[in-house]
């Protein structure tokens, strides 16, 4: 019996002829734990895409990045990564903080391959291993389920891997975001962000910061 396939599943498979290949494909590629070549492969990652659905069954999913080993697999069924400051939303934490349950999605654009992740999280709000990466606000713990790898072919390859200047330094200190330098949000950002952009260059209007976006200059 299937761990991954329903019954909308199978219509499809039926439809389409692929009962047979999906069921070897589920036996052959899909594993209960990261094995060595998969951790290799997450571990040197600076970014991933991360899924997850909130009570009302919605699904949202996000880009995370880091520097290359921010995300770490502590053994074969576990694996944890921060979650930096962002817009302030919390829709993914919130997420795991509710539902729990979440996809990864690892992709190299430089030489493609990609690797899958399906997992039960938790968040990590206080002690050493949020201690452990400076300027994370949370930390996911996953208690992986599934673990495969998918056919590359469609992924467009792209050479970069640059790391953002926009990560937590050593002492978790972040450059301060372009779009909190945007006028009309300096009354309603944290405490914590307030009078930064006036220390730091000065605010500027939401146009300039549309016309920053598109240069690539954020």
């Amino acid at each position: 019996m299937s761990s991954m396939y329903g019954d909308d599943h199978r219509e499809l498979q039926d439809r389409f002829d692929s009962r047979a290949l999906a069921d070897t494909l589920e036996a052959v590629t899909v594993l209960p734990e990261i094995d060595d070549a998969a951790k290799a492969f997450i571990e040197g990652r600076a970014f991933f895409f991360l899924s997850t659905v909130d009570a009302e069954g919605q699904p949202t999913v996000s880009h995370k990045g880091g520097a290359p080993g921010f995300v770490r697999v502590v053994d074969a069924t576990t694996l944890v990564f921060p979650s930096y400051d962002g817009n302030g939303m919390y829709l993914s934490m919130g997420n795991i903080a509710g539902q729990g349950r979440i996809g990864l999605l690892f992709i190299d654009f430089e030489t493609p391959h990609r690797v899958r992740v399906h997992a039960d999280a938790t968040l990590v709000t206080e002690g050493p291993l949020l201690d452990s990466y400076p300027g994370a606000d949370l930390v996911v713990r996953a208690t992986v389920t599934q673990s495969f790898i998918n056919c590359p072919r469609y992924i467009t390859k792209q050479a970069s891997s640059e790391a953002t200047h926009h990560l937590p330094d050593e002492q978790g200190n972040v450059p301060l975001a372009e779009w909190k330098r945007i006028d009309l949000l300096q009354d309603v950002l944290p405490d914590r962000f307030r009078g930064r952009a006036e220390a730091e260059g000065g605010t500027i209007d939401a146009e300039a910061y549309q016309q920053k976006v598109a240069r690539g200059e954020t």
